[in-house]
């Protein structure tokens, strides 16, 4: 075996808190339940084991032995036609229902997590939080512009934070539509720093 299984592995209470393993022998046991899950019974070698986990091919021996020992797994030999010389080794999961039953669980978290995602996503995406005058007057000094704080602030409370008929998506970009707007006007007057017509929005950033 060539290629590394891409499948899920499991390591099952019993095995996990089976003190007679050590924690190498676990390991084993998972890689065994992740190949038997793309196949019936896991056909690896000792060899194939050993490479991956960088180990003789004895210690690998070992290790499968001691799950046998201790019923976690069975082994069955198939042999080259008409000799005793072992053709392939074959191992299997005993309970093989905890498996599908463990598969069925590890879907369904996987669909309910991928929903919560999405669902997260959907509510975060687009939402709005309104600013307060102190955190528009910061954001206007940090941009040395003239836009007061205030008039800003009430300018778009009177309006629901409304842009037209959509909901204000980005407050920042506001302010630097009302400080280009204010560049335009010429106005020297420092003391109001934004001035508008009458019933007009002056965007949501779009420029």
């Amino acid at each position: 075996m060539k290629e590394k299984p891409n499948y899920y592995a499991i390591l099952s209470a019993e095995v996990r808190y089976d003190d007679r393993l050590k924690a190498n022998v676990k390991l084993l046991y998972a890689e065994i339940t992740a190949l038997c899950n793309m196949n019936a019974e896991c056909f690896a070698s000792n060899k194939y084991f050993a490479d991956l986990y960088k180990k003789e091919k004895g210690t690998i021996s070992g290790w499968v032995s001691q799950l046998v020992k201790y019923g976690y797994v069975e082994v069955r030999y198939t042999y080259k036609e008409g000799t005793r010389q072992i053709s392939h080794r074959y191992v299997k999961i005993i309970n093989k229902g905890m498996l599908k039953i463990s598969k069925t669980l590890c879907d369904k978290n996987l669909k309910s997590n991928t929903t919560r995602t999405n669902t997260m996503n959907s509510n975060t995406k687009g939402s709005f939080k309104k600013p307060t005058i102190i955190e528009i007057k910061q954001y206007c000094t940090e941009r040395k512009n003239n836009v007061d704080s205030e008039t800003f602030y009430h300018f778009y409370e009177s309006k629901d934070w409304q842009i037209g008929k959509e909901k204000m998506k980005n407050w920042k970009s506001c302010i630097i539509t009302w400080e280009k707007s204010s560049r335009n006007n010429n106005t020297n007057d420092r003391t109001t720093s934004h001035r508008h017509t009458k019933g007009q929005d002056y965007g949501d950033g779009s420029f």
